[in-house]
């Protein structure tokens, strides 16, 4: 209940400071490429329940189609304002939505699509058990995870055999840990990372 409690007031709040800004943001996606303000996508959720997460769209419309994961340090898909946005991980505000109905929470695993949950182990099935987070260990962690990738041969191999599984690992450690105080901790590394 105080997870929740903290959820749905941290959104508020999140979501009240930074409307004023989402006007501009919108105006400036709709003149810097054709397409909706909105990226939709499917994701996994709690006890494997898919879910609508929403992020400001910072590709060009259907370029996801080529790819789930943007690799390449000047990925042609990204648009030139959508760069911005994914610098400062601007993008992600939407999401506070997603919080505020209920399908996220502010700390928890990464929601990942269903192509990538269905190679998960058993083990690694039990991260399902958390609501997912707009922020975690892992997202601090790789919070350069494009560049890392950009820097492999085979960056999809990598990503499920090498970051994927480190990123469980981690949410697993969180499962068996987390507390209050944690996702505080969680979050105020998570600002020290994007100010950096």
């Amino acid at each position: 209940m105080l997870k929740r409690g903290f959820d749905i007031v941290f959104s508020l709040l999140f979501l009240s400071f930074t409307l004023p800004f989402w006007i501009i943001i919108a105006l400036l996606i709709k003149a810097t490429s054709p397409g909706p303000v909105f990226y939709i996508q499917k994701r996994v959720g709690l006890k494997g329940v898919q879910f609508s997460l929403f992020k400001f769209r910072t590709m060009g419309v259907n370029t996801d189609q080529q790819g789930l994961l943007t690799t390449k340090p000047n990925e042609t898909r990204i648009t030139s304002f959508g760069r911005i946005l994914r610098k400062f991980k601007i993008d992600e505000w939407p999401q506070f939505i997603n919080v505020l109905i209920g399908s996220m929470s502010v700390v928890g695993p990464r929601p990942e699509v269903p192509y990538f949950v269905n190679l998960y182990t058993p083990d690694q099935l039990k991260v399902l058990q958390l609501k997912p987070g707009i922020t975690d260990y892992a997202s601090i962690k790789y919070f350069k995870e494009n560049e890392l990738l950009a820097s492999s041969d085979a960056p999809e191999q990598t990503y499920i055999h090498v970051i994927l599984p480190d990123k469980l690992n981690l949410n697993l450690e969180y499962l068996k840990n987390q507390s209050f105080l944690g996702d505080i901790e969680i979050i105020f590394q998570t600002f020290l990372k994007i100010l950096k």
